[in-house]
């Protein structure tokens, strides 16, 4: 007989199976010996009263046993001969395109720019330690994507495009933990999730597919408004439709577009800085005990949210026992981002903290990152001979400024830094007083930080609304507000500054034919759930092209 049961626990009554199992028999009257297993089915935490809970979903076996299996397989055949697909990117969005083009029967090649994911290692220490960013191996480009060395986080709100439970089950038959069929808030790890990629990669290798590493697109191969493959820049030709998959910090991919008069627009992103608190403060605030989390719950997670002005104020990505690193892409940038292991034992918890920028807010031609920058969104779009026809973007939004406010927001804040990957940094209540610190506290970036009156050479309309928000949570969460917490310049890449339009139907490009935008990239995903989702789901869209077309 199978049973289950929705309890409401105290923490350590929720830590183990011995414990639950002890539970159940306890209040239900089961004989011990009559349970043969407890499993799992859903976890969370409910944190809002001082007494904090884990509320769970239990299935519990009376003298049966449980399946093998914890989680779904999905079969994946031989594709050698098969029709091909040319998946550029392996991100998740290109990744699970490539899987799900192998159910479908198609042969996916796959070209990445970067390195494999064990590879890639090598030169994100490199940045830290020698302050060199390699443009082609980095936290954002290489196997897996931005998410393979950034954490790992598998919550997703976009749970009506696809099947969130067949991604997590994916990941699970390559190797991820159960776990994340379970937690309300499931994660891998950054020290496990590159084992996973390998997996997928293997997976992909195993049934006839290709992946190409250090192959980076460099022009898309378009026949009679028909997409039908690319050229790399070793000048080798992949033909077949193409999913782009290059994530939201493949600049010159969007250049590329724009030259090749393929539609783009502006999209809205989010820009501030990653907060660092200690673990300890920010467990003792959420769990409302000034000894912290104890010995039976995990590091705490916080989310804030405030309208000021008009635009949200958010926190974004948080890491709890986690450490922040340095994310930039390319020279003459500095940008943080930030990770945990997972077991989340650190000593620092971060998160971005972020305000909504729309494109409407870069309208204005006259607009400048900051008093001390001499060319403006529009004139820096003008100087590289993207807005050749700039009458026509004159009072209206260029599909690349967006872009290039990141870029003028991470140069600056390099500049700041002192042309290194040092990151200028600031207490978080001296922020908000305007006030720059003498000292900073101790923190998890590696390469180092200076302190810098951020609140004076940020953009006005977001440190403003920045501060605001720090005082409106400093009031929701008495402590959250100190300067034991120290903000670090600069958060900017949330998401892609631009979308690659696309039918809603077919997922192709609206005006080319054969052509997939996928994931975070294209504007269509926020994460390595939802982009795995939308690679799915370009794959079939690609799929049932080929078949349409013979």
């Amino acid at each position: 007989m199978i049973q289950e049961f929705q309890l409401r626990l105290l923490p350590r009554e929720a830590s183990s199976e011995k414990e639950l199992k002890e539970y159940i028999c306890r209040e239900e009257g089961f004989s011990p010996k009559s349970v043969t297993a407890v499993r799992v089915l859903k976890k969370s935490i409910d944190a809002r009263q001082r007494t904090v809970y884990v509320n769970v979903k239990l299935r519990v076996y009376l003298n049966e046993e449980p399946a093998d299996d914890e989680f779904v397989r999905t079969e994946y055949r031989n594709v050698e001969g098969k029709p091909c697909v040319i998946v550029v990117g392996a991100g998740p969005g290109g990744l699970f395109a490539a899987l799900r083009l192998i159910e479908r029967g198609m042969r996916p090649i796959v070209v990445e720019r970067g390195k494999d994911v064990r590879q890639r290692k090598r030169d994100l220490a490199l940045i830290s330690r020698n302050h060199c960013v390699d443009p082609e191996s980095n936290y954002s480009f290489g196997e897996g994507g931005a998410g393979a060395y950034s954490d790992g986080k598998l919550y997703t709100r976009s749970k009506k495009r696809g099947s969130v439970d067949k991604i997590l089950n994916v990941f699970c038959q390559h190797g991820a933990s159960t776990s994340i069929l379970t937690d309300a808030h499931p994660h891998i790890g950054t020290d496990r999730l590159p084992r996973v990629i390998e997996a997928m990669r293997n997976a992909i290798l195993e049934c006839g597919g290709e992946v190409h590493f250090e192959t980076r697109m460099d022009q898309l191969l378009i026949e009679n408004g028909k997409t039908v493959g690319i050229v790399t820049a070793k000048g080798e030709e992949f033909r077949g439709p193409v999913i782009l998959a290059t994530g939201h910090s493949a600049r010159d991919v969007y250049r590329l577009l724009f030259r090749q008069k393929i539609e783009i627009e502006a999209k809205g992103i989010a820009v501030g800085v990653r907060l660092e608190h200690p673990a300890q403060l920010i467990d003792s605030i959420q769990y409302h005990n000034k000894n912290g989390r104890g010995n039976y719950l995990p590091a705490a997670e916080y989310s804030f949210v405030q309208q000021v002005n008009g635009r949200g104020v958010y926190s974004f990505c948080m890491c709890p026992g986690g450490f922040v690193v340095p994310a930039a892409s390319g020279p003459e940038q500095l940008v943080v981002n930030g990770m945990s292991p997972s077991g989340r034992n650190g000593r620092w918890s971060n998160s971005g903290m972020v305000v909504e920028i729309r494109p409407e807010d870069l309208a204005d031609p006259t607009l400048k990152v900051n008093a001390g920058i001499e060319q403006s969104v529009f004139a820096a779009l003008e100087a590289e001979e993207l807005a050749t026809d700039s009458a026509s973007w004159k009072g209206e939004v260029h599909p690349l400024a967006v872009l290039h406010f990141q870029e003028q927001m991470e140069r600056l804040c390099w500049l700041q830094g002192g042309m290194r990957q040092v990151a200028p940094a600031q207490r978080m209540e001296d922020f908000t007083r305007r006030k720059l610190s003498a000292s900073l506290p101790e923190s998890s970036y590696v390469p180092g930080l200076v302190a810098s009156p951020l609140h004076f050479w940020m953009p006005e309309f977001i440190s403003s609304r920045l501060s605001q928000g720090f005082v409106s949570f400093g009031r929701s969460s008495r402590g959250f507000l100190t300067n034991e917490a120290v903000m670090i310049a600069t958060e900017t890449r949330t998401s892609s500054p631009v979308r690659i339009v696309r039918d809603q139907q077919t997922l192709q490009h609206v005006s080319v034919e054969g052509l997939f935008p996928c994931g975070e990239g294209a504007g269509y995903a926020g994460g390595i759930v939802s982009a795995g989702i939308d690679g799915e789901r370009c794959a079939d869209a690609a799929a049932d092209y080929l078949e349409a077309i013979g």
